[in-house]
């Protein structure tokens, strides 16, 4: 069984990264053999559906589960809909959480956990002034989402 878990660095040894769809890695590791294949996010650039894109990407490499700090809807929903599994909220190091998800430690979202354009690096603040800026709410601020 394959499973994906979003990385900082293309090692089994490093941070979770926090974000599904804008991760820098996805660790693709086999449970049957213990080999694994680190894989640079090529969606992490683009402006805009990058959840969606890194679902399907996970989904047409026959990953089973997602392992994540955090999925917004539209991953999710590309997720489920490809049958794959999602845990969410976990960070540390990715050998660590493997381990604790062959151990059974950790359980499947039935949800998302965040809103859509999360990025836990935006920090607070941004798109202050409810995004009317720029005329309609879709100015520079981004509408007011948190990207």
């Amino acid at each position: 069984m394959k499973i994906a878990v979003t990385a900082e660095k293309p090692t089994l040894d490093s941070q979770l990264d926090p974000r599904f769809g804008r991760c820098a890695y996805f660790l693709i590791v086999d449970l049957d053999d213990g080999s694994f294949e680190a894989m640079e996010n090529p969606n992490l650039e683009l402006g805009g559906g990058v959840g969606i894109q890194s679902g399907q990407m996970m989904a047409n490499k026959g990953v089973r589960t997602i392992i994540t700090g955090n999925c917004g809807p539209n991953a999710y929903k590309v997720l489920t809909a490809g049958g794959v599994d999602i845990i969410v909220g976990c960070s540390g190091i990715v050998r660590d959480v493997i381990e604790d998800f062959k151990a059974g430690r950790l359980s499947s979202s039935k949800q998302p956990n965040v809103e859509g354009h999360y990025d836990p690096s935006a920090g607070a603040g941004r798109g202050l002034g409810g995004g009317r800026g720029g005329g309609r709410g879709r100015g520079l601020g981004g509408g007011g989402r948190r990207r």
